[in-house]
């Protein structure tokens, strides 16, 4: 990308150069830029300007034009995510290559791209397995902060700011492994497929690829935010004749019927545990349940709601750091499935591209899922919306 566009960006500019640094290709540069940094648990973010050092070998520099903001970014502001601070979260977006690295081949600048906040390193025994996508290059199991190198590229007041999942998407540029980053559709508008990057795609795929719902089937869903509701996209996409939306905010029941739950209900409005009263409804359980809230509680009762028989219940939701659950066994003994996975059991790298020329095929719809869209600088506006339960999905755009 020409240095002209470089500056034309919100005031994201190359440092100031110095006559023997003016040869220099832009990959060398270190740049200027506006980012939200967190320095503390439970406080706001802090718009700080930073500097983003260049890409090194197989790395990709990325100029960001939208970003979601997710719940498991919240979680990192709360304390229920532990990773090293501060930091420069962020994990669900789209932008375009500005610069690469000595041997990237899979991405150029000027690429519109997703970053990959579940890497696809393609040679792992869970990458070369048909079904894993938890590549071990993850930095979600034990999250270092850092690049694959083990090392930073962001600085600011002098001061080393950590990565986020591989992906730290809450700054006007970031640095990525080529491994966490895959190039997509070029005619795609990135302010809509940035959700293919995390919640859009983590839902639907524990419908379609985790659970495998089956048609004619009954599911329930509890949590309707913009991953569960992309649950419920997810279910009705399979055939489910059957979707039960679980929430005790009724005002997401109207969204959550649009995009194909066929009745919602609260558990604050019955007497008896909720895992029963699906039982009753369903008359002995349902097919399959999803927990997209992160509560150990809800939890249990997703997998008590499903048929003791052949129910299968999935764990969608990120639990609370360093919390155990403890379950009696025969709520498996007798068949029941209880599973999990991360980015809907999708292969990043493989199935990104696809699903955002699903997207462009209209075979799924973005919009439903986006109530708010937002200037990157009112950050923490957008995360009042999320904790307050007035947005789905809010859009920050730079």
């Amino acid at each position: 990308m020409a240095r002209e566009e470089q500056e034309s960006g919100l005031g994201a500019t190359p440092l100031p150069l110095i006559p023997a640094l003016l040869h220099l290709p832009p990959r060398l540069l270190v740049i200027k830029c506006k980012a939200a940094v967190l320095w503390e648990i439970k406080k706001p973010f802090s718009i700080e300007e930073v500097e983003v050092a260049a890409p090194k070998a197989h790395e990709v520099r990325i100029k960001m034009v939208a970003t979601g903001v997710c719940r498991s970014d919240d979680h990192v502001v709360s304390g229920n995510f532990a990773t090293p601070l501060p930091v420069i979260a962020g994990h669900e977006a789209a932008g375009i290559v500005e610069s690469i690295g000595e041997g990237v081949t899979t991405v150029k600048p000027g690429d519109k791209v997703i970053p990959l906040f579940t890497p696809q390193c393609g040679k792992c025994n869970v990458c070369k397995h048909p079904e894993g996508n938890f590549c071990v290059k993850n930095d979600l199991s034990m999250p270092r902060g850092t690049m694959q190198d083990g090392t930073t590229r962001f600085t600011c007041k002098g001061k080393s700011i950590n990565h986020f999942l591989s992906t730290s998407t809450f700054s006007q540029y970031t640095v990525v492994d080529e491994i966490s980053v895959v190039k997509i559709d070029a005619a795609a508008p990135l302010d809509k497929v940035c959700l293919i990057g995390c919640g859009f795609t983590t839902g639907y795929g524990s419908a379609v690829k985790v659970a495998k719902v089956t048609p004619g089937s009954t599911c329930v869903v509890f949590g309707l935010g913009g991953v569960g509701l992309s649950v419920v996209m997810g279910c009705k996409a399979a055939g489910a004749a059957r979707i039960i939306g679980v929430d005790i905010n009724k005002d997401k029941y109207a969204k959550a019927k649009q995009l194909g739950a066929t009745e919602c209900i609260s558990p604050q409005d019955f007497k008896k545990p909720i895992h029963e009263v699906l039982k009753e409804m369903s008359g002995g359980g349902v097919d399959f349940s999803f927990e997209v809230i992160g509560r150990l509680d809800t939890m249990e009762a997703a997998l008590a709601s499903c048929h003791e028989a052949y129910g299968v219940s999935v764990i969608v939701g990120v639990p609370p750091d360093s919390q155990n659950l403890s379950m009696n066994p025969m709520l498996l003994l007798s068949g029941r499935t209880w599973k999990g996975a991360v980015f809907g059991g999708f292969k990043s790298k493989d199935s990104v591209p696809k699903l955002v020329t699903d997207f462009m095929a209209k075979k799924f719809s973005l919009d439903p899922l986006i109530t708010h869209v937002l200037p990157f600088e009112k950050i923490n506006e957008a995360f009042d919306l999320l904790r307050s339960g007035k947005s789905i999905r809010t859009v920050l755009t730079f």
